[in-house]
């Protein structure tokens, strides 16, 4: 099933290609997010190299298992064609309550339908106090009137 805004990309089409992109991810629900990769899709995160849905789900279902309060926020750096670059920061606590800012860059290339066909993620994860929190929404996707990345300095 095609998942609009189909490549190839313009500055608009890329932009809201990447909120479409955290919203889903703010969703927490791999069950959500999973859908928008090709059922071949092939990812690199950090160290483990992914490749289809099944792998995608399970990876997702652990990540957020893991990290607690998850909040994202994406920002477009570039877009070419069927290309759209990245930047992008999220917070997270882990069970013992040690808060985390993890930042990171991503290549995503898409398919003719939308979907994502290569996802190539860097990022590091920075341990931060509750008071240093930038992300304060409630759970789920990012208010609109909520400053990005760029707003907040980061």
């Amino acid at each position: 099933m095609p998942r609009p805004p189909l490549p190839p990309f313009t500055a608009e089409t890329a932009a809201e290609k990447v909120r479409l992109a955290e919203n889903a991810w703010n969703s927490r629900d791999a069950d959500i997010v999973t859908p928008a990769y090709t059922d071949d899709s092939q990812w690199r995160n950090r160290a483990e190299f992914l490749s289809g849905h099944g792998q995608i789900h399970a990876f997702l279902t652990r990540k957020w298992r893991k990290e607690l309060d998850y909040r994202l926020i994406k920002e477009l750096w570039s877009f070419s064609g069927t290309r759209i670059a990245v930047r992008y920061a999220y917070e997270w606590r882990d069970d013992s309550g040690q808060w985390f800012r993890s930042y990171g860059n991503e290549n995503w290339e898409f398919a003719a339908d939308g979907r994502m066909a290569e996802r190539h993620a860097s990022l590091n994860d920075l341990p931060i106090s509750e008071t240093e929190r930038l992300f304060h929404w409630p759970l789920g996707p990012r208010p609109d009137d909520h400053p990005g990345l760029s707003e907040l300095g980061l």
